[in-house]
């Protein structure tokens, strides 16, 4: 038997009995609270593999009435592979990081040439896919194809982190690996569906990142994270409640370190606005660098073509715009 890196050990094994438990409290408490998702009704590859892409980075709420919209326009795997960018890209807005929606199209093509059109089932064969990291390969092997498999987005992580190890400031700290390693310990028997979906669904309505609502969880009893704060006051509920809240003010002002410039003023703001305003152009037709540039800032000027040129090529290696020497447009 080979032995584990140091990395992918678990920093300690979670007594049996505390893992029994905890299934026990959440499957009861999943059956009767989880969020009614359209994506939950279906297991189509396709549908699921949508949802999962348009749940990156952008809230269950935004994705709710899009998600419908896209199937309406590409019902299946083929019609999204065969369909062209500029009408995927055009589809997917407003979502934003359009560059999900070129990587989308791109999966539905390489799986139509390699896989008969059929989204595979097996991880490693869905890591196969250009695009398709870990996460995604077990939610559709789990979701779609019921494989008893576990898998780890940022919901699940902070849920195992704070009932098996306490708060995410405390050590032991899970990297990705061990996150993986203890997802997968601890992964009940026949319940992989359930119990990765009522972990996200917790994670995201109970155990959230900036407002936990640790007085009505269904795991406070054996969470470590609670259990840790609550020794330390007479009253704690409402220490744990703050200390929780003081992890995430943290992690939020550890991000917000590089965010005082103004969002219209960022990059991502003008890759935005040149994918917005290509697509009222007519197809095919395209525009030259330094009259786009006026189109999206008023006051562009020659000195502004490098910066302008450098978001464009940004935007070619993404595969959402196509350039030539005669200018750009939507491929």
């Amino acid at each position: 038997m080979s032995k584990q890196s140091p990395s992918s050990r678990i920093p300690f094994e979670p007594a049996p009995e505390l893992v029994v438990r905890v299934h026990s409290s959440l499957l009861r408490w999943y059956a009767a609270e989880q969020r009614n998702l359209p994506w939950r009704s279906t297991d189509d590859a396709y549908a699921i593999l949508v949802s999962e892409i348009m749940l990156q980075q952008t809230q269950v709420e935004r994705v709710l009435p899009k998600y419908q919209q896209f199937l309406a326009a590409f019902p299946t795997l083929a019609d999204l592979a065969a369909a062209s960018t500029a009408e995927v890209i055009s589809v997917w807005v407003p979502l934003g990081y359009n560059r999900r929606a070129v990587s989308l199209q791109s999966i539905a093509r390489q799986v139509m040439a390699e896989y008969e059109g059929r989204i595979p089932e097996s991880i490693d064969e869905l890591l196969k896919l250009k695009g398709v990291g870990r996460y995604t390969a077990g939610a559709i092997a789990c979701f779609a194809y019921h494989k008893q498999v576990a898998t780890v987005d940022t919901n699940i992580r902070r849920v195992l982190q704070r009932i098996f190890l306490g708060l995410e400031h405390s050590e032991p700290k899970l990297n990705d690996v061990q996150a993986l390693a203890l997802a997968e310990q601890v992964l009940p028997v026949g319940e992989a569906y359930n119990w990765n979906q009522a972990l996200m669904d917790l994670g995201a309505t109970v155990c959230t990142s900036s407002n936990p609502q640790c007085v009505r969880c269904p795991l406070q009893e054996n969470c470590c994270a609670f259990a840790e704060m609550s020794q330390h006051s007479l009253f704690p509920s409402g220490m744990v409640l703050r200390q929780l809240r003081k992890v995430a003010e943290k992690e939020a002002n550890y991000q917000g370190k590089n965010q005082a410039q103004p969002f219209t003023s960022t990059n991502r703001y003008f890759r935005g606005r040149i994918v917005d305003f290509l697509r009222t152009l007519p197809a095919s037709e395209r525009i030259p660098l330094a009259d786009l540039g006026r189109q999206i800032k008023p006051t562009f000027c020659d000195d502004d073509l490098p910066w302008l040129q450098k978001i464009v090529g940004g935007l070619v290696k993404d595969g959402l715009l196509d350039c030539a020497g005669n200018g750009v447009r939507l491929p």
